[in-house]
């Protein structure tokens, strides 16, 4: 297992490892029930994503692939009108 990237948040984690199972990538997402602990663990680097060691590359590629992603025209806040946007 190798640790291939770690999320903002528990969130992000969640969203990319679920990303990953849509390709076939098993990832764990480590340190997940340690954020309970913050005020006495530190906030930075409790999270990390793991995958197989012969998926590792693989896993890299598709984050950095979605991390690079845009908008596609249309798909901005602005062009669904009457919607409330948090």
């Amino acid at each position: 297992m190798q640790r291939i990237y770690e999320p903002e948040n528990l969130m992000e984690g969640e969203l990319l490892q679920s990303m990953l199972a849509s390709e076939g990538i098993e990832a764990h997402l480590v340190g997940r029930d340690l954020l309970g602990g913050t005020g006495e663990l530190p906030i930075f680097g409790l999270l990390g994503l793991s995958v197989d060691n012969d998926q590792a590359q693989y896993a890299r590629e598709l984050i950095t692939a979605y991390n690079a992603a845009l908008p596609l025209p249309g798909d901005e806040p602005e062009s669904y009108q009457g919607t409330l946007v948090c």
